[in-house]
């Protein structure tokens, strides 16, 4: 199954905007990043539209184990709050609106994809005491997503990035971070990757960022049942849960403490969701 390329979020087919495909740039296979006729990175859902079978966005060495601290870094926080803007009035910065859609192995959207995404301030400093410029959100029923931010300031050793988690439902969490083109600490990063660039273009006063996730992940995320309880009967588990941080449920004879706020669905039990649950 290969959909057509969806509209970009919010915005309608004439948007002007393309992003950048994040298939993987095997560096070391020599393997070069794919190029549209206009010279733009090529995105992924262009190329699995030419029925090219679609690498995975690159791991942070996630799979089964924690990802690396050194890919990870020290400033993420769980419990961020639900946000698709993390702007507030009068935060200094460049404006930047960063869109775009997750996708599976086959071009299939993800819906329902956990993406929680955190960033340093104009100064580079990230708030440690609180929730500045950290946030997650869920994507729609096309995959899509949009970020309302800033553009991240510098900081020693880092060129500019934004972090973010990425986990379909029941699927294992991927850690990465993106990179904007044309900064002059790319090439100084040790952990920049060039399959990790947006696509960026200047925006009034802003900018605009694209860019299409790519999780090892075959088709979409199943269905929820259709009428799914409202409460949790006596504190287990339960699929159509809105569950807040903090909250704690018994699934399969253990404790779990909720780490995200969100509305629980088949697929997402705690075992298996890392990103929302934590044994206890």
């Amino acid at each position: 199954m290969t959909p057509s390329a969806p509209d970009e979020p919010g915005t309608g087919a004439d948007r002007p905007i393309s992003r950048k495909n994040l298939l993987r740039a095997a560096v070391a296979a020599g393997a070069a990043v794919p190029l549209l006729a206009t010279g733009t990175v090529a995105l992924a859902r262009e190329t699995g539209s030419r029925g090219r079978p679609l690498a995975p966005t690159p791991y942070c060495d996630d799979g089964d184990d924690p990802t690396p601290d050194q890919m990870e870094g020290p400033y993420f926080k769980p419990d961020s709050p639900p946000r698709t803007d993390l702007v507030t009035p009068g935060t200094p910065g460049t404006p930047l609106t960063v869109s775009g859609y997750v996708f599976g192995r086959d071009c299939v959207p993800l819906s329902g994809v956990l993406l929680d995404f955190w960033q340093a301030d104009h100064a580079g400093a990230y708030d440690m005491a609180g929730y500045t410029f950290r946030g997650h959100q869920f994507t729609g029923a096309t995959g899509a997503f949009t970020l309302r931010t800033i553009v991240p300031g510098l900081y020693p050793g880092r060129t500019r990035h934004i972090h973010v988690k990425a986990q379909a439902p029941g699927e294992p969490v991927l850690t990465t971070q993106l990179y904007f083109p044309g900064e002059p600490r790319n090439s100084t990063d040790a952990l920049f990757d060039p399959a990790l660039l947006m696509n960026v273009r200047a925006a009034g006063g802003g900018r605009q960022g694209t860019f299409d996730f790519v999780l090892d992940v075959e088709g979409g995320p199943t269905d929820p049942p259709t009428d799914p309880p409202t409460d949790p009967p006596s504190g287990s588990w339960a699929p159509g849960h809105p569950y807040a941080a903090g909250d704690r449920v018994t699934y399969g004879g253990a404790g779990y403490r909720c780490l995200q706020a969100h509305t629980s669905m088949t697929g997402w039990e705690p075992p298996g969701v890392p990103a929302l649950w934590r044994r206890a």
